[in-house]
Parts: C-alpha cells; structure tokens; sequence
C-alpha cells in the first residue's frame, strides 16, 4: 500500500461505509429517496405543530398530535408487518408511499383555500401514521434482500443517518420556510421531496416475501410472527434491550424543565438539549465505519445501552449545560450503535417470509417505548424531582440491561457469521 493510500485506508475504516450504495443502485435509490422524504416529514411536522398552536393557541392541542399519530403506528405497525409478508413489497411500498405523498398535496390545498381546522389536521397526521406503518416494514424488508449480509451494519448505519438528518435539518428548514413563505410553501416542499421516495419505490424490482410451498398467497398472520418471536430468544433481547433505555432511562419530556431548574434556561437552551442526543447520533452514523467489522452482534447491543443508561444517569447529576450536552450527544451515539446491530439482527436472523411481521413488531416498540419513556420520566420527576428520575432512570436502565445478560447469556455469544435467532 502506497504512503498515501494508508490514510485513506483508515478513513474509510472510521467514517461510515459507502459500500451499499456503490454497490446496489437499488439500494442507493432506495436510500435516497427515503433520505430526502424524511427532511421533508420533519418540515411538515414541525408546521403542523405550528398550525395547530396558531389556530388554537393550546399546548394541550399540540400534544395531541403525537397521540394522533401514536394509535395507527401501534395499531397498523403489527398489521402493515403482515401485509409485506403477504404482497409483493414493492407494491405495498408503492402504495403507501403515494397515499403519503396524496395527504401532503391535501395539506398544500387546504393551505392554499385558507382551510384552518384542527380535526382535519389531526386527521391527516394520523393517515400519514397509517402510510408509515405500512411502508416501514416493506422498505426494511427488502434490505436484506438487496444486499449480501456482511453489509447489512454500514446499510443500517447509513439508515441512521437518514432518520438523525430529517430530524435535525427537516425541523430547522420548516421553521424557517414557514416564517418566510408560510405553510403553503413548507407542505409543497415535502410533497416535492416525496417524489424522490415515490421515484425509488417505482424503480424496484418486483420483491414478493419468500414464503414456503403452498403459503405462497395466503395471508400473513399476526400471531405467527408474535409466536416465532416467542420462541427466538436472541429476537426478544434486542427488544428488551430496547425498552429498558426507552422506556426506563428516556429524558426528553423532562427537558423544558431542566432547561430552566438546572441551567437557568429558556426555550433557546430546550432546543439544545433536544437536538444533542440526536447530532450525536448523527455522528455515531458518520463515524460508523468500524461497525462492519464486529461479529458479537449481541456483546455490542448490551454495551450500547449500558452506555445509553450511564451516561443518561451522568447527565442527571450534571449542573453544567455544556457537560450535559455532551452526555447527551454520547447517549444518541451509543443509541446509534445499538439501532445498527439491533436491526441487522432482525434482518439477518428472520427468515424473508417473516421479516415484515418483525419489522412492524420493531415499529410498534420504537413508536410506543419512547412515549411511555416520556410519562414515566414525567410521573417520577413530579412525585420527587427531575434529578431523581433522569439519574434513577439511567441506573435502572443499566441494572435491567445486566440482568437481562445474566438470565439471556447466549446473546451476548450472538456471532454474525452464524446468526441464530
């Protein structure tokens, strides 16, 4: 190796692997598309926040949004898994994504005629729930599908970026397009950013669910999926493991009061907070070019949110803004971490008739832990203090994490080159 290319080398190793999207144009669109529609679904997010708090001036009014879109998510997420075991993905993808791409087009007409009613707002962030729940499990299916399995970590890295990104830039270019245009202009550029995810969806090939002999067109069934769950106990950990960070060590509702009782803040500082974890996570996405090399898929899940719940627990006794910022960007990194493994687990221990009824599984635990996260961590910090349940909860998360590897100790032996479910 030349002098010049060694440095190269070990770039490539630390940053995030581009492999996936060299090697598979499906993928690359695939990726893409769903890259774009996410910026675009956080813009909407953020001005449909902002409309219903113009039209009603009730915090309480904005709150119900993520109640409007948490039902359908637990709801369809188990059904729409089901679905893409039973049709062809391509089309369910198709679908889905064009009935989300037709609510955004509503919501560019009702701005346009000047239409400003809640219930209909409400309504539509509950369809655009329902388009998710069944695109999610489709598009994650076919993943594993398009590409060989050592590079399902640095595709799932690359899917964190994606989810981090529109998390971070979509809110941030609503905001600011809905302060100079107005909501017209940002709900006509996410129904425009809908049609790269609309593009992709179109250009792939026909991916009917590999289903065994004489199943082949007969529905999918929930309960079988919830039972081959119940018998794969590598599976169930990476859904335990999940919940004890999201439901047991999960801040976020806490931080408009922390912002003010522990940093002498204000909404500027809440912003902040809010957006740490995730540009850590980001960073956890770009620099994710060692994941690929790691085989104890399990050992890195444990430790992921071992550190989640530790440095969780650290922000709580933290009093300096900037030291708990930087807690809470190490939490989203590792958060990162455990996302990528998590979901090359469920990609590559499922067999491909089953993969969509995980996924929805998957969706239904990402949509509820955290909001159940928000109202445990809500209740304690009301019944002692906020310090007592950002701390507590971070210590929780952490003594469930062990003791779940106590009882569950062949999943930290996972090995991906053998992957057992």
């Amino acid at each position: 190796m030349t002098e010049s290319a060694e440095p190269r080398a070990r770039r490539t190793h630390i940053l995030a692997d581009l492999t996936p999207l060299r090697t598979s144009p499906e993928y690359r669109r695939l990726w893409f598309g769903n890259t774009v529609s996410w910026i675009g679904q956080g813009m909407t997010a953020l001005a449909v926040s902002l409309q219903v708090y113009d039209i009603t001036g009730s915090a309480f009014s904005v709150g119900l949004i993520g109640f409007c879109s948490l039902v359908p998510l637990v709801v369809f997420g188990l059904y729409g898994g089901a679905v893409a075991d039973t049709v062809d993905r391509r089309k369910l993808g198709l679908f889905s994504a064009a009935g989300s791409f037709g609510l955004s087009l509503v919501l560019v007409a009702a701005a346009v005629v000047g239409v400003e009613q809640v219930g209909l707002l409400y309504a539509i962030v509950a369809l655009q729930a329902v388009c998710f729940a069944l695109n999610a499990p489709a598009r994650s299916s076919m993943i594993a599908r398009l590409l060989p399995a050592e590079q399902l970590p640095a595709a799932n890295a690359l899917t964190t970026m994606t989810s981090t990104t529109g998390t971070l830039v979509g809110p941030m270019l609503g905001g600011l397009i809905v302060g100079w245009w107005g909501y017209r202009a940002a709900y006509s550029v996410d129904a425009v950013c809908f049609t790269a995810s609309l593009y992709a969806m179109w250009r792939m090939p026909s991916m009917l669910p590999d289903r065994k002999d004489g199943e082949a067109g007969k529905r999918a069934s929930v309960l079988d999926g919830l039972r081959f769950l119940g018998t794969r106990p590598n599976l169930r950990m990476t859904f335990f493991t999940d919940l004890c960070a999201m439901v047991l060590a999960h801040p976020r509702a806490l931080f408009p009061a922390v912002a003010v009782l522990w940093y002498g803040g204000d909404a500027r500082t809440t912003g902040l907070l809010v957006a740490a974890p995730a540009l850590g996570a980001l960073l956890g996405g770009v620099f994710s070019g060692w994941l690929g090399r790691i085989r104890r898929h399990g050992l890195a899940i444990l430790l992921a949110v071992g550190s989640w719940g530790t440095a969780i627990a650290v922000f709580g006794l933290t009093r300096n803004l900037w030291l708990g910022l930087l807690f809470l960007a190490l939490a989203g990194c590792a958060d990162t971490v455990s996302m990528v493994f998590r979901n090359t687990m469920l990609q590559a221990a499922v067999p491909d008739e089953l993969r969509g009824r995980l996924q929805g599984v998957f969706i239904v635990v990402v949509a509820g832990g955290p909001r159940l996260g928000d109202f445990l961590a809500g209740s304690v910090a009301d019944l002692a203090s906020p310090a007592v349940a950002v701390t507590g909860g971070g210590i929780l998360c952490v003594t469930a994490v062990t003791l779940l590897a106590l009882k569950w100790r062949a999943f930290a032996r996972y090995d991906a080159r053998d992957p057992q479910p």
